[in-house]
């Protein structure tokens, strides 16, 4: 600053130092005795032009220190408010970081009350966390096998029920490395599966190798499979497989609550050895399998990659063939434990890129939530275009030639679709940004047309007459009945339709990188109709 008051004041003083050299030009003039040819006025043309170009610059350097201040100080301004940001956005982290933490404990306060309550007799040996659904038995088959593999599990770590009490005769086919007679055993008692996975972690460490068992009782995951059985109809099938994965989860649970020296030891170089060889014959299977097809539920693809994070084999394989398999998987509860347990975490944006070009964008938002990519892929835009093309699917090409049959199948379509968004928004908690009460005014005017139609349907069927009592009389009418079948065939759903019947929750955001047991996923194929309606599947096999 005072370098540039001192260059002001000598270019201020340039006029007064012209002059005083005028005059002293002058006397030496006056004394000469020849004149001199260089002229006064030159001189002075020179020097004020010498003056103006010192000025001109010198206010030149004014205006660039003045334009780099600003720069400066917006710069300023603009690092103040992205630390703001940052740290607004730490303290809505811990702020739900503890809504979660308390309605956790909250849950897990109300089942061993509950538990209490229905046999206060006995201790709490098991915590419901689903309190305000319908028990094992009370649940459809598929709904019991879709309930969470780790929750039970934790639930009884955490009231320090470490044995195993209502199954004691899983301790001893453990003892005897029995893998088949400990599929039977689950198949068995599958009707009380949920205390049956309580105590299956702790029956393993009876075992003289947990870990050769687990990997004894995968051996059956492919035999089984004939060639001419549909693996999505095959109930023995997919039981057999639902338990493999069970168990391999149930040994990941142990493994977790064990210390390295014992975790090295039970998962030894010779272990991982014949669990990447079982890998290795299961991995070109999954190339025949089609993504869409799979519907985000795919048995095979997720025993795979809990077999990978198991056994901490996933270094061993490719990573981006790895991430390519997510998709298959995207429904499965365990989904995002599984990202990270695999170390796929910064391959996740390409997966939610794959799923919304597939038409599956309701994955796409359970994903972005779940490792927090909310910012690169808004939710909103994404339910939206769900929306948009599951009523492009669900309409017929010509609407005036379909039949009623065909009209209420197109409504169907429609109300998963708008159910799946509904639910989806109020488990992400994102009503504000999206409101529900259009969704819900245009549920209630599908299900009344269809109910409308359904009733017209009904009354224009032919009703066939009673025989008389002398034996004598009409027999059942036949009519053609050809009008009744939709006039347009049902086209591939690319879009898959979604049905929540609980909460559909990944887990969020964590440092803890260990393999993790959410809740077994929901499965749900639907044998009788592909990906329509979403995954209602049911078997008598249950897992």
């Amino acid at each position: 600053m005072e370098d540039k008051q001192s260059v002001a004041t000598l270019i201020d003083s340039t006029t007064t130092k012209i002059q005083q050299l005028q005059k002293a030009f002058a006397e030496l003039e006056s004394h000469r005795a020849v004149t001199l040819n260089l002229k006064w006025k030159e001189l002075e043309e020179h020097f004020h032009g010498l003056e103006k170009s010192l000025k001109r610059r010198f206010h030149e350097l004014e205006d660039q220190e003045k334009e780099f201040e600003t720069k400066t100080r917006k710069s300023r301004e603009m690092l103040k408010k992205r630390e703001a940001a940052v740290v607004a956005k730490e303290q809505a982290s811990l702020v739900r970081l503890q809504e979660k933490r308390d309605a956790a404990v909250f849950a897990i306060s109300n089942a061993l009350e509950k538990h209490r309550k229905v046999s206060p007799e006995e201790p709490a040996d098991s915590c419901d966390g689903d309190s305000g659904e319908l028990s094992v038995e009370e649940k459809p088959p598929d709904s019991v096998a879709s309930e969470s593999n780790s929750e039970d599990i934790k639930c009884s770590s955490e009231n320090g029920n470490f044995g195993v009490k209502s199954y004691p005769q899983l301790v001893k086919i453990c003892e005897e490395m029995d893998s088949e007679g400990l599929h039977k055993f689950i198949s068995d008692n599958r009707k009380n599966l949920a205390a049956l996975k309580e105590e299956i972690p702790w029956a393993l460490k009876a075992a003289a190798s947990p870990a050769y068992l687990v990997l004894e009782s995968l051996k059956g995951f492919y035999l089984l499979e004939a060639p001419n059985v549909d693996r999505k109809k095959d109930s023995n099938l997919l039981g057999l497989r639902r338990t493999c994965i069970m168990l391999m989860e149930c040994l990941s649970f142990l493994l977790r609550n064990m210390d390295m020296v014992s975790v090295s030891a039970l998962i030894s170089e010779d272990v991982r050895g014949q669990a990447k060889l079982i890998a290795e014959e299961w991995k070109p299977k999954l190339d025949a399998l089609d993504m869409d097809a799979s519907n985000g539920n795919s048995l095979e693809a997720h025993a795979f990659l809990q077999l990978l994070a198991t056994f901490g084999i996933a270094s061993d394989f490719n990573e981006e063939e790895l991430s390519r398999l997510i998709p298959m998987v995207s429904r499965r509860r365990q989904t995002a434990d599984l990202c990270r347990s695999l170390g796929l975490s910064e391959k996740m944006p390409g997966v939610i890129e794959v799923l919304m070009n597939n038409g599956r964008q309701i994955d796409a938002v359970n994903l972005a939530f779940a490792f927090d990519l909310t910012v690169q892929f808004l939710p909103v835009p994404l339910l939206k275009a769900y929306l948009k093309e599951a009523r492009k699917a669900s309409s017929p090409v010509k609407p005036g030639n379909s039949s009623s049959t065909a009209q209420i199948e197109f409504s169907e379509r429609e109300l998963a679709a708008l159910k799946a968004v509904i639910k989806c928004i109020e488990e992400h908690n994102i009503e504000e940004q999206y409101p529900i009460d259009p969704l819900q005014k245009r549920v209630l005017l599908l299900e009344k047309v269809k109910a409308d139609k359904k009733g017209s349907t009904e009354a224009a069927k032919p009703q066939t007459k009673r025989a008389r009592a002398n034996g004598a009389g009409y027999g059942p009418r036949v009519t053609n009945v050809a009008a009744d079948k939709p006039f347009y065939s049902r086209t591939t759903d690319k879009y898959p339709q979604y049905v929540y019947d609980r909460p559909y929750v990944y887990s969020g955001p964590a440092d803890n990188h260990g393999p993790s047991l959410l809740g077994s996923a929901t499965y749900n194929f639907s044998p009788s109709h592909g990906n329509y309606f979403g995954y209602q599947y049911q078997v008598p096999y249950l897992h």
